[in-house]
C-alpha cells in the first residue's frame, strides 16, 4: 500500500520553533511527529512512501533516508514553490498506485489506517475525507435573535460539535484528471470539483483519537497525551 506524506509547510503557526527546523521533525516526547507517522503507516502496511517536501527539505531527507530503518521505502518530491495540499500530487502522478493515501505529517492519530483504506477500495469512491467530530466551547452566553428584534433563544456558554477533517485523505488515482501539473491546488478545492463532476466522495469516521498539531498549545497537548498514551499510537506487540 501507498502512502503521500505532506511535508512541505512552513508551519508558521509553530513559530519561532518552525524558524531554523521543519514542523515535522518537531519532537513528540522522544520522537519526532513524523518518525510517529512513518511507524504507524509502516505497522498498517504502508511500505511505499512518498514525502513531499519544501521548508528545509534537506533535513527531513538526511533524518528520513531511504526509511529502510522502519521497513519501508521512502522517496521523495520537493516543491520549489508553495503548491498546496493537493497541488503535489500533479508532480508525481506517474509514481502513483490506484488508491493511495494523503495525509499532513504534522498529525497524532490512533487512527487504524489499514482499515480506512480498505474501506475506501472497497466502497469504489473517487476520495474519501476522514472525519473527527470536534467540539467546540462558546465561552460566552449565545443569543438568537427572532427576525422580530426579540429574544429567540439564550445559551449560556454552549458547546458546538462540528465534523472536522483529519488532514487524512484516500483518493483514486482518478482524481487526478481534475488537476493541472504544477499549479496550486488544496484538497478542499479538489474535493469541491470532484464533487461538481459527479464522482462520488465519501466522508468516513473512526473512533480514534486525533490531533493536529499546529499551535504551540496543541503542540503541547500532543507531547503529554504521546507520553500518557504512548502504547495506543505506537503498540510494542502485534
Amino acid at each position: 500500500m501507498q502512502a503521500i506524506i505532506l511535508a512541505g509547510g512552513k508551519g508558521t503557526r509553530l513559530r519561532p520553533y518552525t524558524t531554523n527546523f521543519p514542523k515535522p521533525l518537531m519532537p513528540i516526547d522522544d520522537l519526532p511527529i513524523l518518525e510517529i507517522v512513518v511507524r504507524q503507516l509502516a505497522r498498517a502496511g504502508f511500505d511505499r512512501l512518498i514525502i513531499t517536501t519544501g521548508h528545509l527539505a534537506e533535513l527531513i531527507r538526511v533524518f528520513c533516508g531511504d526509511g529502510s530503518k522502519w521497513g519501508v521505502h521512502i522517496q521523495y518530491s520537493h516543491e520549489e514553490e508553495p503548491l498546496g495540499t493537493a497541488g503535489p500530487l500533479s508532480l508525481i502522478q506517474d509514481k502513483l498506485d490506484e488508491n493511495f493515501l494523503v495525509m499532513n505529517g504534522d498529525l497524532l492519530t490512533t487512527m487504524d489506517y489499514r482499515r480506512a483504506f480498505e474501506s475506501h477500495v472497497a466502497s469504489g469512491a473517487m476520495a474519501t475525507i476522514s472525519l473527527y467530530q470536534r467540539d467546540v466551547k462558546i465561552d460566552f452566553g449565545v443569543v438568537e435573535e427572532e427576525p422580530t428584534g426579540q429574544l429567540g433563544r439564550y445559551i449560556e456558554k454552549p458547546t458546538l460539535s462540528y465534523n472536522v477533517s483529519m488532514g487524512i485523505n484516500f483518493f483514486n488515482r482518478g482524481a487526478l484528471r481534475h488537476m493541472e501539473r504544477g499549479k496550486r491546488l488544496d484538497i478542499p478545492e479538489l474535493m469541491m470539483r470532484l464533487k461538481q463532476a459527479g464522482e462520488r466522495v465519501a466522508c468516513a469516521r473512526q473512533d480514534c483519537y486525533w490531533l493536529d498539531i499546529g499551535r504551540t498549545d496543541d503542540y503541547q497537548v500532543a507531547t503529554d497525551e504521546f507520553q500518557k498514551r504512548r502504547d495506543q499510537f505506537l503498540p510494542r506487540h502485534g
